[in-house]
């Protein structure tokens, strides 16, 4: 025979189960509900998707040491140095590709940053240069200020920072890495006209070469880049 206070107890114990069992099944509905009401209020917009725009790459060719036009459709946003970095990132793929007329492994992951700057003087620029003022890490790294600061409409300076495992990839050989870095001018002046003049990183920091023989410490004037469709540069 049970005992009246082990009754009593029990009688307890079962009372403290049910109410405990309610409290969690009222935590459990309230979460839920808080869980629906999160669903409902996220956004239910698609992410804005960038148009759909010709981009104009001029495509070194080994064969015949020219530089071919190529037109891509590709998304470009409006910011000019993401459109830059994006097409320049097509054009390294292309050189990536099987069968590509300059091979060059690596793709768009070889595009770092792509930084634009209001244009040098070319005299005042090469003489800071001699004297080892101009730093275009420095001057990368400065972009965003620089920039808010830039006629909207004046020539740009574009500092392309590519990543050392394309210098690395890079064919040794004058006329290869001339081709590279000119095809490189000339498409960013063929689709963004205000860059008149560009320079190269490797890394982040200045390098002497390419890969032994293009010059990496002058400054390249793009329009000079951009000869007639299949034309020598």
């Amino acid at each position: 025979m049970i005992a009246r206070h082990q009754t009593i107890l029990f009688i307890i114990l079962v009372v403290a189960c049910l109410g405990m069992g309610g409290l969690l099944w009222h935590q459990l509905d309230r979460a839920h509900q808080r869980l629906l009401k999160g669903e409902d209020s996220a956004p239910t917009q698609a992410p804005e998707i960038a148009p759909a725009e010709k981009a104009t790459l001029l495509v070194a060719n080994d064969a015949d040491n020219a530089l071919i036009t190529q037109i891509q459709i590709l998304p470009l946003p409006q910011d000019d140095g993401v459109r830059a970095r994006l097409i320049l990132g097509k054009l390294f793929d292309l050189y990536d590709a099987a069968g590509s007329t300059h091979p060059i492994a690596g793709g768009a992951a070889s595009v770092a940053q792509v930084f634009l700057l209001p244009a040098p003087r070319l005299g005042a620029e090469a003489a800071s240069a001699k004297r080892g003022e101009f730093t275009p890490h420095e001057t990368a790294s400065a972009a965003g200020s620089d920039a808010a600061k830039s006629d909207s409409t004046g020539p740009e300076l574009a500092v392309v920072n590519l990543t050392a495992n394309f210098a690395a990839s890079q064919p040794s050989g004058l006329e290869a890495e001339s081709l590279t870095l000119l095809s490189i001018c000339g498409t960013l002046h063929a689709n963004l006209p205000r860059i008149t003049q560009v320079r190269f990183l490797i890394d982040g920091q200045t390098r002497l070469t390419l890969a032994g023989h293009a010059d990496l410490t002058r400054t390249y004037l793009a329009g000079d880049s951009a000869p007639a469709e299949g034309g020598r540069p």
